[in-house]
């Protein structure tokens, strides 16, 4: 990611669904990153909550994105 500017989408408790909704973000051309796991042991659970960011440009884009995801559901 480019933009040290970074605008938080998504939080989770769960790793798995922070990394999937990064990859879905990543696979429309939006650069996506995960923030704030704590541990390679994911049975031990997570002291913070997990973010999926984005440059602030791609915010919008993202948050649209996201959304339209979770209304498939």
């Amino acid at each position: 990611m480019e933009n040290k500017d970074f605008k938080t989408v998504a939080t989770y408790n769960e790793l798995m669904m922070a990394r999937i909704t990064a990859a879905m973000l990543n696979d429309h051309g939006i650069p996506a990153s995960v923030f704030g796991y704590d541990s390679s042991y994911p049975s031990l659970g997570f002291a913070r909550s997990i973010e999926v960011k984005v440059n602030a440009d791609d915010y919008d884009e993202a948050m649209s994105l996201i959304a339209a995801a979770e209304s498939a559901e």
